[in-house]
């Protein structure tokens, strides 16, 4: 990253482009407070989070982050239903499993809520992470490729989801892209290349 100064707004949506390699992942990971920056600072939710040692990071992410990875980083040994709860649980929340099979059920697959990740198909797998992701209230979301390991066909579904949601919620989205469909859904697009803002 080089120069970047950037403003997002409470309920709005973002998506950043740009070319394989030019730090679309990277500035989210450092927006998210998954990295940290060398220079600069992040503000989230009112908190500079790049002043803070990771402990603290982590607690400010749990009350305000939900993050979408491409790779959909469930854990496997856990079913649908207990990757979802997991946010809920860490937070100490009495009714997670309510609370995690209704957004199952939102995202389409509530029968499927019992079956292990490898039981599950790459679409499915991704409904899990993404309802996983909302499980924790966030009031930002940030969404790396949340498309790209899709066929087209239910990469437009989970387009789809992701604004539904986005709107029942008022979460703020920030996601990284190369999908024409799933920037074009989105309020604002900012473009990077070789770490710097085009617009």
């Amino acid at each position: 990253m080089n120069g970047v100064d950037i403003e997002i707004n409470a309920g709005e949506s973002l998506a950043i482009i740009g070319a394989s390699g030019s730090g679309k992942t990277t500035l989210l990971g450092i927006l998210a407070g998954l990295d940290l920056p060398s220079a600069g600072s992040v503000t989230l939710a009112g908190r500079e989070i790049t002043a803070m040692d990771e402990e603290q990071r982590a607690l400010v992410r749990g009350e305000h982050v939900g993050f979408v990875f491409q790779t959909f980083q469930l854990l496997s040994s856990l079913t649908a239903l207990e990757n979802v709860m997991l946010p809920a649980e860490l937070r100490g929340d009495a009714d997670a499993a309510d609370s995690a099979l209704d957004l199952l059920r939102q995202v389409g697959i509530g029968n499927r809520s019992g079956h292990y990740p490898r039981q599950l198909s790459g679409g499915e797998q991704q409904r899990v992470a993404i309802a996983r992701a909302f499980a924790s209230r966030p009031s930002v979301l940030f969404a790396d490729e949340p498309t790209g390991n899709l066929d087209t066909r239910t990469g437009a579904r989970i387009i789809d989801l992701l604004f539904d949601l986005n709107r029942a919620f008022a979460t703020t989205l920030v996601l990284v892209t190369h999908d024409d469909r799933l920037a074009a859904g989105c309020g604002r697009v900012v473009e990077i290349e070789a770490g710097r803002l085009l617009s």
